[in-house]
């Protein structure tokens, strides 16, 4: 299955095919110095058969997590490429998940003013939602994504045989996204989630077609792509105070979904399937605490954030609140209507 974004500056192509990994030299131009990013949870035998394809590349392996997203790691991540001596003509592939993806991309973004970047995702929450749209940042402090830029790869390729190696938590992390991304914009796609077996390919296809869409419509979020961040309000926040060693982001956005979903019928199959996917529960927390981080966000304002009500399924309403109407919801809490 292939997909293509298409923008006004730029296109590419999103491979979804079992076996992609094999066959990269399809997609990416080998014949060139290859900066090959990946992180120590990435299986080795995945980062060698892409690393046996590209004729002239080295490895950087860089922590797994997400405190790899930082300026000390960026900095080390540049000063390889300028060892290696990295033109502009060269490439960056980022081999990995979304940790992966976002500072990969951020440094193929800023070196040399910009070098070409392909995005091979090994997670299915990088499938299914960051490998696309070309978000590429990194984190300061506590608050995530706050430095960054919107640098398209060349191509994205995303083989389902790399999950065989992803723990169920992992996968079931990022499911989630698949379910937001259905639950704004594609019915049918949450029907999926019903069935006793789910269909990842057609998971992975339908999310990344939805996501494709919305990036085609509004690349630099100014609009349309707000609705992405359908659950991330409230789940940022609960990332922020919690830690990614106690939650996943996947898990914290569900918990930040259900605050947003205004229809009691609706959630009821929505929680049915957190349970089917043994996702934890929102956790007894500080009103004050996450209204802090919320505050901080950078898609907030100086006086109001956007956020992302959904009443029936594969639809969205988008509404201007403020912090005080934020306040309300974690007041109220996340199972109520």
């Amino acid at each position: 299955m292939q997909l293509n974004v298409n923008l006004k500056d730029c296109a590419y192509p999103i491979t979804i095919q079992r076996n992609a990994l094999n066959n990269i030299q399809e997609t990416i131009q080998t014949n060139r110095k290859v900066m090959i990013i990946t992180d120590s949870g990435v299986p080795q035998k995945w980062i060698d058969i892409v690393s046996s394809q590209c004729l002239d590349s080295f490895i950087v392996t860089i922590p797994n997590g997400e405190q790899s997203k930082c300026f000390k790691q960026y900095e080390e991540l540049l000063l390889e490429a300028i060892e290696h001596e990295m033109t502009r003509k060269d490439a960056i592939i980022a081999l990995g998940g979304g940790v992966v993806g976002d500072l990969a991309g951020f440094v193929a973004a800023t070196y040399m003013r910009g070098i070409d970047f392909y995005n091979i995702p090994t997670t299915l929450l990088s499938q299914v939602d960051s490998s696309v749209g070309g978000k590429v940042a990194i984190d300061a402090g506590n608050y995530k994504n706050i430095v960054g830029a919107f640098w398209q790869p060349k191509a994205v390729i995303i083989d389902p045989n790399v999950l065989s190696t992803l723990p169920q938590r992992h996968i079931n992390n990022g499911l989630v996204e698949a379910l937001k991304t259905g639950l704004i914009q594609d019915k049918e796609l949450v029907e999926l989630f019903k069935q006793d077996d789910l269909d990842i390919d057609q998971i992975i296809y339908r999310s990344i077609n939805v996501k494709r869409k919305v990036v085609e419509q509004d690349e630099r979020e100014s609009s349309l792509r707000k609705i992405l961040n359908f659950g991330h309000t409230i789940g940022h926040a609960i990332e922020g105070a919690y830690g990614l060693d106690t939650y996943l982001h996947g898990e914290c956005v569900a918990m930040g979904m259900l605050f947003f979903i205004d229809n009691k019928e609706l959630k009821e199959d929505v929680l049915k399937i957190y349970e089917k996917l043994h996702l934890p529960k929102v956790p007894g927390y500080d009103v004050d605490t996450l209204m802090n981080f919320i505050q901080h966000d950078k898609k907030s304002s100086s006086s109001s954030i956007t956020i992302v009500l959904v009443k029936q399924a594969g639809t969205y309403e988008l509404q201007e609140v403020s912090y005080d109407t934020i306040k309300t919801y974690l007041e109220r809490g996340p199972y109520e209507k």
